[in-house]
């Protein structure tokens, strides 16, 4: 299998000026050549009907690093986007606890400090017509989750942690009861106790961006964006399983299943991210071709690529960064294609050998829902 070896992944806890100047002064390694020019995508998207939702769509022909800036990293609001004065702010920590605490961000930033590299997904990314750059990659920082939910002391019925972002709107249920909700995302206690999530207060090196979630985050490496809940206000320990818009209604995959040849339907909620690639760019020197991508979701073991109906051709893996949670850059030359319209569809395959699967495969054709929508993604290019 085709790599390329150039350097470790630098982490661990230092001091944050440190890292803040590390951030400012590194050129992340990206697979590409001297003097190359990008082709543009046929397939461009239509406009983003929903801009106050949605903004800055990652843009594939643009994407030149592995880690994404803050300025140029989407993110979604499913209510408002709350202004928060971090000097009124505080975090809650209760429910089912022996201790409830409310911590100020100077509380918070006063803990250890941890960095993880996660690509965050949203789980609806390529599944609506207008929306294929749901995804960014970043160093988010901050501190360890588990060790403040253990300091609290949750008691023996405590069974589910929720996530309350100051983000809140109106709901409006079917049986026409309308209210008031912050936005609330919940996992259970073991997943909550995972040593690898943070409350994030930083992003590539500076204060989370309004837009991401300042002041805190959760971040939950391996989840879909949705799970990471922003503008953290308070965190809850319940007893029972908690149902929400985003739980039980909202980002649930609806998939029709063969039982013994009985048709059945599973309603199950988005959680952790599948394994995933999509080529992101085609650059050309001359009439020699590179197409270059991205793989993420799961631990990658390779990618390839396929040319309209040709076979699938082993990509390289560029190894210059690597992180247990975030995206693998990979590319494959095209030399002196043909001229006209080519179609260009790549599919990954983690360390287990699972493939990510074509949009035809029984397993996201007979899913109804665009959640979670991980099929294999084709471009179409114009060559000459």
């Amino acid at each position: 299998m085709p790599y390329l070896q150039r350097r470790e992944l630098i982490q661990g806890s230092v001091a944050v000026a440190a890292i803040a100047a590390l951030h400012a002064s590194r050129v992340y390694a990206f697979p590409a050549r001297p003097g190359e020019e990008v082709v543009k995508w046929l397939d461009q998207l239509p406009p983003n009907p929903v801009p106050e939702v949605v903004k800055n769509q990652l843009v594939w022909e643009d994407l030149d690093s592995w880690v994404t800036p803050n300025d140029k990293f989407f993110s979604i609001a499913h209510f408002n986007r709350p202004v928060i004065d971090e000097s009124k702010w505080k975090l809650e920590v209760g429910g089912l606890v022996k201790k409830p605490m409310a911590l100020t961000l100077a509380d918070i930033k006063a803990r250890p400090r941890e960095e993880v590299a996660f690509t965050i997904e949203c789980s609806g990314n390529t599944g609506l017509p207008f929306f294929n750059g749901g995804i960014g990659n970043a160093r988010w920082a901050g501190t360890p989750l588990a060790p403040i939910l253990k300091e609290a002391g949750v008691l023996d019925s405590g069974i589910e942690v929720v996530f309350w972002g100051a983000d809140e709107g109106e709901i409006k249920r079917a049986d026409e009861i309308t209210f008031k909700q912050n936005f609330a995302r919940s996992m259970s206690l073991a997943d909550a106790m995972d040593p690898k999530n943070i409350l994030c207060y930083e992003m590539n090196g500076t204060s989370l961006p309004p837009d991401n979630g300042f002041p805190l985050r959760l971040i939950a490496p391996g989840w879909y964006g949705i799970a990471n809940a922003k503008w953290l206000k308070r965190i809850e320990v319940r007893d029972q399983r908690f149902e929400s818009r985003f739980m039980g209604r909202d980002y649930v995959t609806v998939r029709e299943e063969d039982h013994n040849g009985e048709t059945v339907w599973a309603e199950t909620s988005v959680g952790r991210a599948r394994l995933k690639s999509a080529p992101a760019r085609v650059t050309h020197i001359g009439n020699d071709y590179r197409i270059v991508g991205a793989a993420w979701g799961a631990p990658v073991d390779r990618v390839e690529v396929k040319i309209d109906e040709g076979p699938w051709m082993p990509a390289t893996i560029d190894d210059a960064d690597k992180a247990e949670f975030a995206w693998r850059m990979w590319s494959l030359d095209w030399p002196k294609p043909s001229a006209g319209e080519h179609a260009v569809t790549s599919r990954a395959i983690d360390t287990s050998g699972n493939i990510q699967p074509a949009m035809s495969d029984p397993w996201i054709a007979k899913k109804h829902t665009y959640w979670e929508s991980n099929g294999q993604v084709t471009r179409r290019i114009q060559v000459g």
